[in-house]
């Protein structure tokens, strides 16, 4: 499967805004939209061009799928599963995009971004409802629970993660029910609107897939 190699960082600058794509460091004075607030490129000190119509649902289209780390085709795909359920389908699919399982590791805390915990899921340390899970796309239900796997909890990845998220007092959304002492959290019931990612216009993405 195709995925994106070039600099994370370029992401974030590309968008003028912060993604989120490598967890703390994007939060530290280390962050490269703090040191080059402009686009990547020869042309990006110039500054930023005015955007058409097109222009800008394209751009908030990229930032969603950026944010998630997902290629055109499976983002696409989603939108279409979305379309078809009852309700706003730009709702739908920031719900269908919180529901994989890879972002509800990284809703949880397991993982400090959600590509880290895209690589921990496709490297199977996780189970839902027991029975191991390694696709990071999978869609998890209503009443799931997501766990590291007991092996795998002396993993220096997780060893003493448990008593890091209780003592920051690290709090899931409330779609999520954290158990921080075991590592595991259950879905409690689809994510609201207002659990939603804030900074994305879905009406845009609506649009832009609507030409």
């Amino acid at each position: 499967m195709s995925k994106y190699l070039g600099a994370t960082c370029k992401l974030c600058r590309r968008e003028g805004e912060k993604l989120m794509l490598k967890g703390e460091r994007c939060s530290s004075s280390k962050c490269a939209l703090a040191k080059r607030n402009f686009p990547p490129g020869f042309h990006g000190p110039k500054g930023r061009p005015r955007q058409s119509g097109y222009a800008s649902q394209l751009r908030e289209k990229q930032k969603a799928k950026r944010m998630f780390g997902m290629l055109e085709k499976q983002f696409f795909l989603t939108f279409l599963t979305a379309k078809k359920r009852v309700g706003d389908a730009g709702e739908n699919l920031m719900r269908l995009l919180e529901l994989r399982l890879d972002n509800v590791v990284y809703r949880a805390g397991f993982a400090s971004s959600r590509a880290k915990a895209r690589q921990l899921v496709a490297h199977a340390h996780f189970t839902v409802n027991g029975r191991r899970v390694d696709i990071p796309s999978y869609r998890v239900k209503d009443g799931d629970v997501v766990k590291v796997k007991a092996t795998h909890q002396r993993n220096k990845v997780f060893n003493g993660l448990g008593e890091k998220l209780m003592k920051k007092n690290f709090q899931a959304p409330s779609w999520l029910f954290l158990e921080a002492s075991d590592l595991e959290c259950k879905v409690l019931h689809e994510p609201k609107k207002e659990d939603l990612e804030k900074n994305v216009n879905t009406q845009m993405i609506v649009e832009f897939y609507a030409r």
